[in-house]
């Protein structure tokens, strides 16, 4: 069996014998290139692989997300149990700023602890319910620490205030500078114990039990605390607007230099070092550099 083809023109005449295996292998070639040409290029399997892949990213994104809802729902319940707490400190500090102010007699307006601070700030629309709590708790939290920082403020002010009362009264000198015993020697010209001549004596001399506590008769800054010619072991107090008293013949001191004491304070323990006959404390005060009579200061009435 064969297959005779021609092909003609005006110009070229053409003809093929093709034989019975060359048909065959022609028509099979037709066919395939048939099928090749019939394939889509949208494989199913290749388009079920690509579906298979899109459902897991998907998958995973659905997966983040949902971890990311339960981080934020974990720092959005840590956060409400914070502002929890900023609000019971709040609580207090209104308690005690009002507490303060009453006691103290201050303007109630000026520190009205009860009133919040004024506040304002634009607003946001958010499409996200749980955006929208977790900016709800946000502006919650802004607003707290606003009342904070105001409360913060007024009881610096009220600090202040009650500080600066508290050094005026406290370094207010007034008193003996014992619990106990009794004023033996006054401040002028006096019969010096060792000499039997006249002398000035430059301070006030207050007998009593060696181990007697020495106080001091207001709030100041130590400035001396050590043994000194003639006053034995002497503690040396400035209290400021040029006052200094000093307590001599000591036995043993309970300050040293730099110690801030307050009135009433133990300041050393009595004693009859330096230039002394028997157990009593030397008082002086000395204003601007120069020594003046403490009686006065011993017999004035304490202040506050």
């Amino acid at each position: 069996m064969s297959l005779t083809l021609v092909i003609r023109s005006k110009k070229i005449r053409l003809r093929y014998n093709l034989s019975k295996r060359q048909l065959i292998a022609a028509v099979v070639v037709t066919l395939g290139l048939t099928l090749i040409a019939g394939r889509s290029t949208q494989d199913p399997a290749d388009a079920q692989a690509r579906v298979s892949f899109a459902q897991t990213g998907l998958i995973k994104q659905k997966e983040e997300v949902e971890l990311l809802k339960e981080t934020t729902q974990q720092q959005l319940t840590g956060m409400l149990m914070k502002l929890g707490e900023m609000q019971g400190q709040l609580h207090r500090l209104n308690a005690l700023g009002e507490r303060l102010a009453s006691e103290s007699g201050l303007n109630s307006e000026e520190f009205n602890f009860s009133e919040l601070p004024a506040m304002g700030g634009p607003s946001h629309d958010m499409l996200d319910t749980e955006v929208q709590a977790a900016s709800d708790v946000m502006l919650q939290i802004e607003k707290m620490l606003a009342q904070l920082d105001s409360k913060t403020k007024q009881l610096q002010a009220l600090e202040s205030i009650l500080l600066n009362h508290h050094i005026e009264a406290q370094s207010y000198l007034a008193g003996r500078p014992i619990n106990s015993g009794w004023l033996s020697s006054y401040y002028g010209v006096r019969k010096d114990p060792f000499t039997g001549m006249p002398a000035m004596h430059k301070g006030l001399d207050f007998a009593g039990q060696e181990g007697d506590a020495v106080v001091a008769t207001g709030a100041g800054l130590v400035t001396w605390a050590g043994e000194r010619y003639g006053y034995g072991n002497l503690v040396e107090i400035e209290h400021g607007n040029g006052l200094v008293t000093r307590y001599g013949h000591n036995k043993e001191l309970e300050v040293k230099v730099g110690d801030v004491v307050t009135k009433g304070q133990a300041i050393a323990v009595m004693g009859s070092t330096g230039r002394s006959t028997g157990a009593h404390v030397h008082y002086e005060v000395m204003q601007h550099g120069r020594q003046i009579d403490p009686l006065p200061f011993v017999y004035r009435k304490s202040q506050g």
